[in-house]
């Protein structure tokens, strides 16, 4: 059976709003599917597409869903108060299944498809979700939707989109050699077969993703209303945008100017940063020095990064541990290992390496023998600490990694400063290794210290007082006097209410131009920075992790849970797996669940609190 074409496209009804004053339906846009020529708005498409609308933005009722290869939809008509159209849609065999039904006496009627019958509108909103796989029907309804969403203030505009959803449905539709082709099977009759009490009471068309919507019908699920960010910083109005004073970069500090990802939606607070920091530039007292304070997972190392690149400087990092002491921030003198031989081919094989990445320091040794570092640590500290060790141990830290690797880092510079005992040199000479921290400060870049709560030692920040002041000062262990950059940024971040963490000096503090707290993003933006990091096209199902994410949060700060974590990474950690294992429920016991505390009864008591009041244990089927 094919699909019967006037029964899904009647062009003799009347168009909805805000296209009921139009003179003529045809304009002058074509799908790519089409003929090129022109395209005609069809009021079924038009319902269609605005009923899932409605759905998205929670001003009407109905929903449009997945199960597999079937899509399903409740369509709210207007024909009575408790009227719904119920549709069931396979996508392999073009089969449609179809009810109207009155949800206050649970009566059910035939749904008969054709020009004195039903419109096909229900019919069209569960074709949406296979509609969407088509680029031009995505693309064009998004922009589509922006227009209804803002009350069509482009309407010309709005017409067009509207024509290309119209034409791209038709065609795909119609013709069954289209790449893009849609399989409907619609007799002349328009007759469907009936979607039964039965069914609905068995829950055999309860979908698995829910695209729009609520469903009240086929499933009981709870609405999440899906919305962008209210307000979105355009990447090309921010990147550059800050310069504190005109400078001519080489192509190596262009390099290190950071590039901000596609995605990535720019927080408020690194905005008002960027704009403090040109807004005081030449004043007695400009703003250089910034705090970023909040949970594990907030983004705090990004948003350094985004002010680097508002501000067009480059970006350097320092990460603290709790063995850092001040030499590791303003540099030490080392054994001259760039003269000589250390008597061991390989070692000094290494040291052309070093001299050609620009010497010895932290970085660049750490880097040649290819050591984790500490985005690698906060991700997967038990998986580092495994791969440095050998040694399976589920509790360990990012501290106890970095621990690790600085030992690392400390045992082959030693090695590298061993002096062949045959060289003839008269005796051993020294170098001054500059650190990024130095270098930073000396050229005007912006500087991360990361994490220094972690640090034991308490003199260690305070002993940098003096370079936090605008015209700070610091000698070297050369001799020499380092000034600070008028444009030097030092943007420090760190952790709150975690183990292993301290409180700040009050006297850092006091050299902050501004603290900032940083919590989880909005959800509207956790939900757009997660799509577009992992692909997922399910808004529904990861508004609803999304939520979960943050009621666990809240759990865990009103509880004093403090020794897990949980933000940005474990969501995406969780819905990668979600995609991996078919299993949301179950991928979410080993991501964000067992990342927020190792305490077990504390799991349970999130598991009962926050994760199954949104998802559940899949039930297994009974074997016969």
């Amino acid at each position: 059976m094919s699909a019967y074409m006037n029964n899904i496209f009647n062009y003799s009804r009347p168009l909805p709003e805000p296209f009921d004053t139009l003179t003529n339906k045809k304009v002058s846009v074509s799908s790519k599917y089409g003929d090129g020529t022109n395209a005609t708005l069809c009021s079924t498409v038009i319902k269609a597409v605005h009923a899932v609308c409605r759905c998205m933005d929670g001003s009407a009722e109905g929903a449009v869903g997945v199960i597999d290869h079937r899509t399903v939809a409740e369509y709210k008509s207007s024909m009575g108060p408790d009227e719904y159209h119920l549709v069931v849609y396979d996508s392999n065999s073009g089969s449609l299944m179809a009810s109207v039904y009155d949800k206050n006496t649970e009566v059910f009627e035939n749904y008969v498809l054709n020009a004195s019958g039903r419109d096909g509108a229900a019919v069209m909103m569960a074709l949406f979700p296979v509609l969407m796989n088509d680029e031009e029907f995505s693309d064009n309804f998004e922009l589509y939707r922006d227009q209804f969403s803002h009350g069509f203030s482009d309407l010309s505009s709005a017409t067009e989109y509207m024509a290309m959803l119209c034409d791209n449905a038709y065609r795909r539709i119609k013709d069954a050699s289209c790449s893009a082709a849609v399989k409907v099977s619609v007799d002349k009759a328009g007759n469907l077969m009936r979607v039964s009490q039965v069914q609905l009471d068995s829950g055999a068309f309860e979908p698995t993703h829910v695209i729009a919507g609520e469903f009240t019908i086929f499933a009981k699920t709870a609405r999440v209303i899906v919305k962008s960010a209210d307000v979105i910083v355009e990447h090309t109005d921010f990147v550059g945008k800050y310069e504190l004073h005109p400078r001519t970069m080489s192509s190596q500090e262009k390099q290190l100017i950071p590039v901000l990802l596609e995605w990535y939606i720019i927080p408020q607070e690194v905005v008002d940063i960027c704009k403090h920091a040109q807004a005081t530039t030449g004043k007695p007292t400009q703003m250089r020095n910034f705090l970023l304070r909040g949970p594990s997972g907030t983004g705090k190392t990004r948003s350094a990064k985004a002010i680097a690149a508002g501000l067009g400087l480059p970006y350097m990092a320092y990460t603290c541990s709790a063995g850092t002491e001040i030499f590791d921030f303003i540099g030490q003198i080392f054994p001259d290992t760039d003269s000589g031989s250390t008597g061991d081919a390989q070692l000094d094989h290494e040291k052309a390496i070093l001299a050609s990445m620009g010497g010895i320091n932290y970085a660049n040794v750490s880097k040649m023998m290819n050591l984790p570092d500490l985005d690698d640590m906060d991700y997967d500290p038990a998986g580092v600490y495994q791969a440095l060790t050998g040694v399976e141990n589920a509790a360990a830290t990012s501290q106890d990694c970095m621990s690790i690797v600085l030992d690392r880092v400390t045992e082959k510079v030693c090695a590298l400063s061993r002096r062949d005992e045959n060289s003839k040199s008269s005796g051993q000479t020294y170098t001054y290794i500059e650190t990024d921290f130095i270098k930073a400060l000396k050229y005007g870049y912006v500087i991360e210290i990361q994490e220094p709560t972690t640090i034991v030692q308490p003199g260690v920040l305070p002993g940098l007082n003096s370079l936090l002041e605008q015209t700070g000062t610091i000698t070297l262990p050369t001799g020499e006097v380092i000034e600070r950059h008028p444009d030097a940024v030092v943007v420090v971040t760190t952790n709150i209410g975690y183990e292993g963490c301290r409180s700040m000096n009050q006297s850092v503090i006091d050299r902050m131009s501004l603290v900032r707290d940083v919590e989880l993003p909005t959800p509207e933006v956790m939900v757009q920075r997660a799509m577009a990091v992992t692909g997922a096209t399910d808004e529904y199902q990861i508004s609803q992790m999304v939520q979960v994410v943050n009621d666990l949060s809240e759990y865990c700060r009103k509880n004093s849970i403090t020794d897990g974590s949980y933000g940005m990474r474990s969501l995406i950690d969780w819905i990668v797996s979600s995609e991996i294992t078919g299993d949301v429920y179950e991928s979410a016991l080993y991501t964000i669940i067992s990342k927020a505390t190792t305490d077990e009864v504390d799991r349970e008591a999130l598991i009962s609190a926050v994760l199954e009041p949104i998802f559940t244990k899949k039930r297994k089927r009974a074997t016969a």
